[in-house]
């Protein structure tokens, strides 16, 4: 009997330990993932639940002197810009230029031949934007001799947009879109073009309202 009581007294000990130990895991796990979950919360402090939509980059080049039809408070661009970020709730990334462009419209023209001749990629001033985390960029600019700036095409040809969806925006003073989606094709091969918007730099400046409305109705067709 006192043989089967010891057996039974170990037993009971073991299992005991087994149970004591399996609680300590427990507690050991339920610790670490609440650590876990702590230091992600802290490392990505800056994440916010404001509704804006981190998936969506809308970079621009606008200009607010020497534009066709006079100088203004914000460039025309700049405007389309800033419907479309309204609308999309996306970030926005301005493209600001190392050495400024002229004051004057005719200059600046002659500014933009010349770069375009030359096939030159005026340099950025700020820092190009981090386009990991977005899934769609809107480039947008005015339409210079038909095309983007060459400041805009600095931009391009500096950023990796492969696998993203890529969408011009322009104003001009009756070239439309010029080659911007044929531009946008053959430096993204693997970047899906989707169709652009444009409208004249002087409807913005004149009838602001109207061209959001546009903006929205062209945005609304994109699934926006």
């Amino acid at each position: 009997m006192a043989f089967v009581a010891a057996i039974v007294v170990i037993v009971a000990a073991i299992v005991g330990f087994n149970v004591y130990k399996n609680f300590q895991n427990n507690v050991s796990e339920s610790n670490s993932s609440s650590r876990s979950v702590k230091t992600k919360v802290k490392k990505n402090g800056k994440v916010t639940t404001t509704g804006k939509n981190n998936k969506v980059l809308v970079v621009y080049f606008s200009r607010k002197k020497a534009v066709y039809g006079g100088d203004l408070k914000r460039g025309n661009t700049a405007r389309v810009a800033d419907f479309i970020q309204e609308k999309t709730k996306g970030d926005t990334y301005e493209i600001i230029p190392k050495k400024a462009y002229p004051n004057d419209y005719d200059e600046t023209t002659k500014v933009a031949q010349r770069e375009q001749d030359q096939n030159a990629r005026p340099a950025i001033k700020n820092a190009l934007p981090d386009v990991k985390k977005y899934k769609t960029i809107f480039i947008g600019g005015p339409i210079w001799w038909g095309e983007y700036p060459m400041i805009v095409r600095t931009f391009i040809d500096n950023v990796n947009l492969s696998g993203k969806t890529v969408i011009p925006f322009t104003t001009a003073a009756g070239s439309g879109l010029g080659n911007t989606e044929e531009t946008l094709r053959k430096a993204y091969p693997k970047a899906t073009i989707r169709t652009g918007f444009t409208t004249e730099g002087n409807n913005v400046k004149d009838n602001p309202s109207s061209v959001k409305r546009e903006v929205n109705k062209w945005l609304n067709g994109l699934g926006y």
